[in-house]
């Protein structure tokens, strides 16, 4: 794989797609900087080889310039987290732009204003992703979560750096930890698919079932299933139009001898708030009015069961309303016992935004091998897509 290890940036301006798309509280604090660290390795291994680190990212969906989505706000915090000063250019093009990459010395790092404030960056536009180009001699893509999107930033300015285009350390590790969970993953493979709807799965699920040994399905999800095979399902989320559909996702799965498992009880509640009153049910039997919140007990053991005997495994979406403290009990389960399995030797990828926040929230950050940074951009790649970002430093 092409990455920053087979260039020497000395004397080079590396300019550099990052992921800075980080939650700012109203005093335009940044909330969680997960982002900001995670591209620090690619930045500071540039910096040793003596080479000039220029950063362009997005920050927000600003409508033109917006000062509230303005990069300036982070400035100070990447110069801290980096070791280093940060210049601010107050555009990524034209004039501003370029003298800022000029005058830069090396041990300095240049912060672009937020790409999206030109409304060509999303529209892939050729001539602004030209512009960009100047700045820098070479090329590093270090943003997974926007690989999936084909912005100029991304996918169309590799095109001016045909021989010196490279992945950072970040893009690298999303792509070998998916590569062994999709491609080289020790058997058993496991893919636990939680979340709400079956729709927003479904492409997930047909791939996995060329991959994978087991599939286990929790949350929302859940109810679909059980209602497609007659059982009752009282108040819980289902998607009746999708029944049909989850039918035939058991039947693939028999045909190509994957194991399928669903909950055996449940957790429900007669109404969706932390304080509703619970019981434990079967799954296929909950009353009218009541509604499925979370995975039962005797499901716990099992899926517990299913998870340490792996040695792949990918989480993608919680197993219940895991926000409400009394409905997270599932969910922490689950996190535990793919954490035992990692401990064990099983390599664990945890991906999609509500498992990353699942994740972070109970502290299980250290107990599993990869927690992916990009949740859209995950999820197409475990679809099979090819990603534009990714593809265009392959070619």
């Amino acid at each position: 794989m092409n990455t920053i290890d087979n260039f020497n940036f000395s004397g080079k301006k590396a300019l550099i797609r990052v992921d800075f798309n980080v939650p700012l509280n109203e005093s335009f604090e940044i909330t969680d900087d997960t982002r900001i660290q995670e591209s620090a390795p690619t930045i500071k291994k540039i910096l040793a080889d003596g080479g000039m680190p220029i950063l362009m990212s997005h920050l927000g969906r600003p409508k033109g310039v917006e000062e509230k989505y303005s990069l300036k706000h982070v400035q100070a915090h990447v110069a801290k987290v980096m070791g280093a000063e940060v210049i601010f250019a107050s555009d990524c093009v034209g004039d501003v732009a370029e003298n800022a990459a000029v005058g830069l010395k090396p041990g300095q790092i240049l912060l672009l204003e937020n790409l999206r404030f030109h409304k060509e960056e999303e529209a892939g536009d050729e001539a602004f992703a030209q512009k960009l180009a100047k700045l820098g001699d070479i090329y590093v893509n270090d943003a997974f979560g926007t690989a999936h999107r084909a912005h100029a930033s991304t996918a169309i300015i590799a095109k001016f750096f045909p021989k010196a285009k490279c992945f950072g350390y970040l893009m690298a590790k999303e792509i070998v930890a998916i590569d062994k969970v999709l491609k080289n993953g020790e058997k058993p493979v496991t893919a636990v698919l939680g979340g709400s709807k079956v729709s927003s799965k479904i492409t997930i699920i047909n791939k996995m079932l060329d991959t994978v040994n087991n599939i286990i399905i929790g949350g929302g999800m859940t109810y679909t299933f059980v209602k497609a095979k007659g059982g009752k399902v009282g108040a819980s989320i289902c998607e009746d139009d999708k029944m049909e559909l989850a039918l035939d996702i058991l039947k693939q799965a028999e045909a190509k001898g994957v194991n399928i498992y669903i909950p055996l009880d449940v957790i429900a509640a007669d109404s969706f708030n932390n304080d509703a009153h619970t019981q434990v049910v079967e799954v296929d039997a909950i009353p009218d009015g009541w509604q499925g919140l979370d995975a039962g007990p005797k499901t716990l053991v099992k899926f517990a069961e299913v998870v340490k005997g792996s040695k792949t495994i990918l989480w993608n979406g919680p197993l219940g309303v895991f926000e409400f403290d009394n409905f997270s009990n599932g969910t922490k389960a689950l996190g535990d016992a793919i954490g035992e399995a990692t401990a064990s030797g099983a390599f664990s990828l945890v991906g999609g935004g509500d498992s990353v926040a699942a994740v972070k929230q109970f502290g299980f950050q250290n107990k599993v091998s990869y927690v992916s940074t990009g949740g859209g951009a995950m999820l197409e790649s475990l679809e099979g897509k090819e990603l534009p970002g990714i593809k265009a430093i392959l070619e």
